[in-house]
């Protein structure tokens, strides 16, 4: 992902998601390090010289005694693009980038009302982990 790329992510995340990017998304992709205490990995899928779709994670390590896990935090394929492979494409290049790391395991974390994003990651071999996600209103 580069930083020309970021009109492509936030057209599809907003055709997705029907809400705007966040902000700061742009400083995040160009200063990952001042934004982030974690080092993000993006990559994106292009068709014909156009951003088609993106995928956002990132490793984490000594989580709670887990050692280096890696997590994929958002993605997207413009749904003119849907069916047609791209998000699984996406995610098979993290695995093999997370491989070549020697990162072992691969989280991520979807609405549980989401039946199309559960169903996307139980077809690439996802399942469920023995993780409860934990939420607190500020």
């Amino acid at each position: 992902m580069r930083l020309d790329d970021i009109d492509d992510i936030k057209r599809i995340y907003e055709l997705i998601t029907k809400k705007d990017l966040p902000e700061d998304f742009g400083e995040l992709v160009e200063n990952p390090r001042e934004k982030l205490t974690l080092e993000p990995n993006c990559f994106v899928a292009e068709f014909e010289g156009k951003v088609v779709g993106f995928m956002i994670s990132f490793v984490m390590a000594f989580t709670f005694g887990m050692g280096k896990k890696a997590w994929i935090a958002s993605m997207g394929v413009e749904p003119k693009y849907m069916g047609k492979q791209i998000g699984a494409r996406l995610a098979r290049e993290i695995f093999e980038f997370y491989k070549a790391q020697g990162v072992t395991n691969l989280y991520t974390a979807v609405q549980w009302d989401a039946t199309d994003l559960v169903s996307f990651f139980k077809t690439l071999g996802f399942h469920r982990s023995d993780f409860i996600n934990l939420e607190k209103s500020l």
